[in-house]
């Protein structure tokens, strides 16, 4: 039996991760959608560290929110490229908006695309990255 492959979604509203979920479900993704609340949990599970169980293997992406408490998306991905064992999988930025800052800040760490939330692979200015992010998915 192979590992289930998974995806680790960085997200602190329950509403965008409720929508993450239902789509991957209906678009039949065959991926495992972890979950955490902030880049501080991320790291947490992705290294097995503070008591979490590390997700085995790790995931394929990670759908990162750029706003969260404790530890944000941009403090996140300075760590996790930092971090050898976590620095080449590939981050798409979740955003609620089309703000140009956050992209820039996002620019220097290797992004593999912008999603506008919630998540729904079928319409809006991100489809084309939401449309690679589904093939990767897919693929």
């Amino acid at each position: 039996m192979s590992a289930m492959r998974s995806v680790l979604l960085v997200e602190d509203d329950i509403f965008d991760t409720m929508m993450a979920q239902k789509t991957f479900a209906r678009f039949n993704v065959p991926h495992q959608l972890h979950t955490a609340f902030n880049g501080e949990e991320a790291l947490d599970m992705l290294l097995g560290r503070g008591g979490a169980a590390p997700i085995e293997p790790l995931p394929e992406l990670i759908l990162l929110d750029l706003n969260m408490p404790r530890m944000n998306g941009l403090e996140f991905l300075a760590e996790m490229r930092a971090t050898p064992a976590l620095r080449d999988i590939p981050v798409f930025i979740t955003t609620t908006s089309d703000m140009d800052h956050e992209r820039t800040a996002a620019a220097g760490f290797e992004v593999s695309g912008y999603i506008l939330k919630p998540l729904d692979f079928e319409s809006g200015a991100d489809l084309v990255d939401s449309l690679s992010l589904l093939e990767k998915l897919l693929k």
